[in-house]
C-alpha cells in the first residue's frame, strides 16, 4: 500500500531521503535550516503541487512523477542522476535544473534555467517554454514537439534529436550536432548549425547572418530564408529554398535551389568549393 505525505514544511538535510512507494502532495521544502537533497535516492514516488526552494531536490531519483510543482531559482541543480521520470505543469526556475538524467519526459513545463539539460539521454519535452544557455549541451536521444525556446548555445554537440512544430530564438544553435532533424519550425538566430553533421530541415524558417557553414550532409527541404547573408559557406549541402536568400558564399559541394539569391560569392576560399547555386525560374 501506498504512502502518503501531505502538507509539511521541510527544511532539514535529506529531509524525505530514500523515499519509497509514496505519494508526497502540497508540501514546502524550505526554511532556516536550508537543508540539501530533500529526495534524494527515491524509488517510485509522486509528487503533487509542492514548492522548493533549496538545493539539489531529487537526485538519483528512479521512477516519479511531478505535477503542478514550483521549483525557484533558489533549487538549484534540482535533476541529477535521475531517470523513469514525467513532469509536467511545472516551474524549473533554478540553475543547472537537469544533467545526466535518462528517460525523462516533460509536458507543459515552463523552464527557465541556464545549462539545462547536460550530457542527458533520452528526453521528451512537449509543450513547453524554455529559456536557457547551453540548453541540452552534449546530450542525445531527444524529442521536442511544440516547444517555445529563447536564449544562446542550444543543442551544442547534440546527437540524434527530433524537433516539429517549435520556436527557437537562438544564438549558435545546432554546433558540432549530430543527426537532427527539425520539422515545421521557426529557427532564428546568429550562425545556426555550424560544424554540424546529418542536419535537415524541413519546412522551416530561418533567419539571421552566417547560417549553415563547415556543415557536412546538410539537408534543406521546402525551406524559406529571411535576412540571410553569407549563408553555407565551405559546406556539402542540398538545399530547396522558398524565397531569396540574401548571399551565398563558397558552398564546397552540392547545390542550393533557391527563387532569388542576392549574390553569390565565389572567391577568396580556403579550399577547393565545387557547390552550384541553381535559381527556380532558370531552371529546367
Amino acid at each position: 500500500m501506498r504512502k502518503k505525505i501531505n502538507n509539511l514544511r521541510l527544511d532539514g538535510e535529506r529531509a524525505l531521503y530514500g523515499l519509497r512507494d509514496t505519494d508526497v502532495s502540497e508540501c514546502v521544502f524550505a526554511g532556516a535550516a536550508d537543508g540539501e537533497s530533500a529526495l534524494k535516492e527515491c524509488r517510485n514516488i509522486s509528487v503533487e503541487s509542492c514548492s522548493f526552494e533549496l538545493r539539489y531536490p531529487l537526485w538519483h531519483a528512479d521512477g516519479f512523477k511531478i505535477n503542478n510543482c514550483n521549483m525557484t531559482e533558489t533549487a538549484r541543480a534540482a535533476l541529477w542522476y535521475c531517470k523513469n521520470g514525467k513532469i509536467s505543469q511545472s516551474n524549473l526556475c533554478g540553475i543547472k535544473a537537469v544533467r545526466e538524467c535518462c528517460g525523462i519526459t516533460f509536458e507543459k513545463c515552463c523552464i527557465v534555467s541556464p545549462e539545462f539539460g547536460w550530457k542527458s539521454n533520452n528526453i521528451s519535452l512537449e509543450s513547453c517554454d524554455v529559456k536557457s544557455e547551453y540548453f541540452m549541451f552534449e546530450s542525445s536521444n531527444l524529442k521536442l514537439d511544440k516547444v517555445s525556446f529563447e536564449g544562446k548555445y542550444s543543442f551544442q554537440y547534440v546527437e540524434n534529436a527530433v524537433i516539429t512544430d517549435s520556436r527557437f530564438h537562438t544564438k549558435d544553435a545546432f554546433w558540432h550536432s549530430k543527426n537532427i532533424t527539425v520539422k515545421n519550425t521557426v529557427l532564428k538566430g546568429e550562425y545556426l548549425g555550424w560544424y554540424s553533421q546529418g542536419l535537415t530541415l524541413e519546412n522551416c524558417v530561418i533567419s539571421g547572418t552566417q547560417p549553415l557553414c563547415y556543415c557536412k550532409d546538410l539537408r534543406l527541404i521546402n525551406c524559406r530564408m529571411e535576412n540571410c547573408d553569407l549563408a553555407f559557406e565551405y559546406s556539402d549541402v542540398v538545399a530547396t529554398v522558398e524565397g531569396k536568400i540574401h548571399s551565398v558564399k563558397n558552398i564546397k559541394s552540392g547545390s542550393v535551389t533557391a527563387d532569388e539569391v542576392g549574390e553569390v560569392i565565389n572567391d577568396g576560399a580556403v579550399m577547393s568549393c565545387s557547390g552550384e547555386v541553381i535559381i527556380k525560374r532558370q531552371a529546367g
